[in-house]
């Protein structure tokens, strides 16, 4: 009797309308103000989609010179620090008179198309949302979802300090003030100014606004959008290129199945990330997660369990002596998961003792023709807060283990101990160039109950098809109960077929199997 943990879809994730994706509370153009003593630094903003934008309305976009508001010969914006110290600080009386200005600036009017509000509701309107940006390496790391939040505002004044910055009271004095204010870094770096930093955050920002992107809808497939992922590899023609043929590296892109160049991207998404960015993988939403996303998690080191604030990472390898007693508890307490309701307590108690105890375990462990692998935790689970008397898992758990026992002889002419008789419905069929066949019964894969839809267990059965590839099995069989439809249903997504039934003894009661098998040789190849 075998159980497989799975959800019931690995389609690919629906993509998010941009609407919701990246939402705008403004109603007009954003005003974009950049106050600088370097102006000409911010010409490139004329080029390319963002100078389009202003151009055509959808951005209003502003820069000033902040010795505009000096009033000495000189035109000082600095001074020496108070206290001491190398270099100058930009002064906040100069800074005050062009931001009290600039934060006073009327807003562009929302389009002529816009409907009219009635006058009786104009006063309900909100106030105009209007965001005082300070650029400064010790601020709060600038991301992806600062930009989706600062995309939403009506005005954005950045303030460019130089030298060794501007004197911080003035963003103490704005954000007293009722101003929303935010000190921001791109980078765990140094620039000379704010300027190269604003540059970078208003094309951020900007390209989110609608109709500033010539598609709007590709804004959800890059990365750091949506899930929070890295965006996929792109290609374009020529198909094969310098001995680099896209037809044999990704034939899924050239198949026409949309369906599958989806899914096929987005674990690709999923795999980059892991290996790029681990501390995005550590930060992903799991709502935002389907069933697909976390198949392809734990196969990158991942996982995502139901009601976790994150994923954990997970490592799926071969067992160990030392996991035996982890081992024989974790088969001990999902084995029931997998019997029928008629089943006693005591039969599943009898039938644990003699087929899973840590004994035939450590016998398994020990014999060459039985690969057993184990899921685990290295950093453990901390206890979902939402399901009250669940405890956390500590860090080394296994949450997961399969096994596949081959049915070869050992010198002495004994089969594995363990190994099912093979039912007379799974036929044999000769390995490559008319070798032999090898028939492997596929005994395990059971996950523990707080990891189900977490995408381990389909993980932990392509690791068992492909041990089976490696010792040459040509029949790959299981038994598992034939009331378990969603096992059924696992198994078929991942090429097994059904090819008759069995009657299985668990504690003395005879109970119905559906027996499915593949070839392990045709999935590998």
């Amino acid at each position: 009797m075998n159980r497989l943990d799975q959800t019931e879809a690995v389609a690919a994730p629906s993509p998010m309308p941009v609407a919701e994706a990246f939402p705008a509370s403004a109603s007009g153009p954003l005003r974009l103000d950049v106050v600088t003593i370097f102006p000409d630094y911010l010409r490139v903003l004329d080029l390319s989609l963002i100078g389009r934008a202003h151009a055509d309305g959808l951005l209003d976009l502003h820069v000033h010179d902040l010795r505009d508001w000096t009033h000495d010969r000189h035109r000082t914006v600095d001074d020496t620090p108070i206290g001491g110290g190398a270099g100058m600080v930009m002064k906040p009386d100069v800074w005050g008179s062009a931001l009290d200005d600039v934060l006073a600036a009327p807003l562009p009017a929302a389009p002529a198309s816009a409907e009219v509000a009635e006058p009786t509701k104009v006063a309900s309107l909100p106030a105009p949302r209007r965001v005082l940006v300070i650029p400064t390496p010790s601020g709060e790391l600038f991301t992806q979802r600062t930009a989706e939040n600062l995309a939403g505002a009506d005005q954005l004044v950045f303030a460019c300090g130089r030298y060794e910055g501007i004197d911080a009271r003035v963003a103490e004095h704005y954000a007293s003030s009722g101003v929303e204010v935010h000190e921001l870094s791109i980078g765990d770096y140094v620039l000379n100014g704010g300027e190269a930093a604003v540059l970078v955050m208003i094309e951020a920002i900007a390209r989110l606004r609608p109709g500033v992107l010539g598609n709007p809808e590709s804004i959800v497939e890059e990365s750091h959008t949506g899930a929070g992922l890295l965006e996929y590899p792109v290609y374009t023609r020529p198909v094969a290129w310098r001995g680099l043929d896209l037809a044999a590296t990704e034939p899924v892109l050239l198949s026409g199945d949309h369906a599958r160049i989806d899914r096929h991207r987005r674990d690709q998404a999923v795999a980059r990330t892991a290996v790029r960015r681990p501390d995005l993988m550590a930060r992903l939403d799991p709502a935002r997660l389907d069933a697909g996303d976390r198949a392809a998690l734990t196969r990158n080191g991942w996982v995502a369990p139901a009601g976790a604030s994150h994923p954990v990472p997970l490592v799926v390898r071969p067992a160990l002596e030392a996991d035996l007693p982890a081992l024989a508890d974790l088969a001990a307490r999902t084995f029931p998961d997998a019997c029928p309701s008629f089943l006693t307590s005591e039969q599943i108690a009898a039938h644990i003792a003699v087929n899973l105890s840590p004994q035939r375990l450590a016998t398994w462990l020990a014999d060459p023709r039985v690969v057993l692998t184990v899921a685990e935790l290295p950093d453990g689970l901390p206890a979902p807060p939402e399901v009250p008397g669940t405890s956390a898992l500590p860090p080394g758990a296994l949450v997961g283990y399969s096994a596949v026992v081959a049915e070869s002889l050992d010198a002495a002419g004994a089969l594995p101990a363990g190994l099912d008789p093979r039912p007379p419905s799974v036929g044999v069929p000769t390995g490559p160039d008319d070798v032999g066949g090898l028939a492997a019964e596929l005994s395990k894969v059971y996950v523990d109950a707080r990891l189900r839809a977490s995408g381990i267990a389909p993980t932990l059965l392509a690791e068992a098809v492909c041990d089976a590839a490696t010792m040459g099995v040509t029949a790959l069989w299981l038994g598992t109960n034939d009331a378990n439809r969603r096992a059924q249903k696992a198994y078929r997504r991942a090429g097994f077929r059904k090819v008759g039934t069995r009657t299985y003894e668990v504690g003395g009661e005879r109970c119905r199997d559906v027996v499915m098998a593949l070839n392990p040789q045709e999935t590998a190849a």
